[in-house]
């Protein structure tokens, strides 16, 4: 009886993409896997690499030509050619041709990295010059030194040495107190306003006149409202409302107020707040002189893919080079 012979399984996987390949004679162009599994390009853009690396040279690649053959628009095509020069598939030159014109000469690289490392020059190494052999001179060997006897020094009576004495404790420096008829430093200035006006000093006088309305122990004299004016003035400058203000002055004072112009003014200058940033200039909204859709731009002319599209237009002579 014959043994029964026993197919072996198939090695197909179980899951994902089978693949059912013919060998290919004719109609076939080699793709390297750098750019079909590029990892940091869109699938567009990948597409259309493969599709330049299959066309002959010298095929127009402009944009106006790549639409009039896909589906898609034009400012995905150039943004899909931008993508493929951005990470070196594509390499666009300006050459000038017979007859003046310049031409857009455009390079289709299916290995960048290696077209950039055949590009940076190789440095040939000089061999050096042969020698003959180097005489070494070894010098003769010197006798050793004979060690001198060492004499043994006779036995001494112990001699017990008493501690030296610790040295008194230095006395602390003396602290060095002002007299009370030595020169104080100068109080710091007073706030000021960067652009005075006649109105700002008007209501900031008439604030520190009325504090004592809300607040009666800060009844100032003439003199001091005129001599405290521009720091309130410099508080309002810098964006801060007059009721702001009030309570920043006269909120909390020390029981008894005895100076209440000096707390003023020493609130003017410690509690000064910051200036005002100065506003973010708005740029302006454009339309676009092609597609007449908005974009912001301080000068008018075209947006962002209309100038893609124009840099990838077909009215100049474009050269596609393997």
């Amino acid at each position: 009886m014959d043994t029964q012979q026993i197919s072996a399984p198939s090695r197909a996987p179980s899951s994902g993409v089978v693949h059912i390949n013919i060998r290919l004679t004719d109609g076939y162009s080699i793709i390297s896997n750098r750019l079909s599994q590029h990892r940091d390009m869109s699938l567009l853009a990948i597409g259309l690499g493969t599709h330049i690396q299959s066309l002959p040279a010298g095929r127009r690649i402009g944009v106006k030509a790549l639409a009039a053959i896909f589906p898609e628009s034009e400012a995905r095509i150039a943004a899909a050619l931008r993508e493929l020069e951005r990470h070196g598939f594509l390499r666009r030159t300006r050459e000038r041709v017979q007859g003046g014109r310049v031409a857009t000469r455009t390079e289709s690289y299916n290995h960048p990295e290696a077209a950039a490392r055949r590009a940076i020059p190789q440095l040939v190494r000089v061999p050096e010059p042969e020698q003959g052999p180097v005489p070494v001179l070894v010098p003769e060997p010197e006798p050793a030194p004979v060690p001198a006897p060492v004499p043994v020094p006779a036995s001494e009576p112990l001699v017990v040495r008493e501690p030296a004495p610790v040295p008194p404790a230095p006395d602390p420096a003396p602290r060095l107190v002002p007299s009370p008829a030595a020169p104080k430093p100068p109080p710091p200035p007073l706030p000021f306003p960067r652009r005075p006006s006649a109105p700002l000093f008007d209501e900031a006088a008439r604030l520190l006149a009325g504090l004592q309305v809300s607040a009666p122990l800060f009844a100032l004299s003439e003199v001091d409202v005129e001599r405290l004016t521009p720091g309130v003035a410099a508080w309002l400058e810098r964006g801060v409302r007059p009721d702001a203000v009030r309570v920043a002055l006269t909120d909390d004072p020390p029981v008894p107020l005895r100076h209440p112009a000096k707390l003023v003014r020493h609130r003017l200058i410690a509690l000064l707040p910051p200036p005002v940033p100065a506003a973010v200039p708005v740029v302006p909204l454009q339309n676009c002189d092609d597609c007449d859709r908005a974009f912001r731009s301080p000068v008018p002319g075209c947006c962002g893919q209309c100038r893609d599209i124009r840099a990838y237009a077909d009215d100049e002579p474009c050269l596609l080079g393997a």
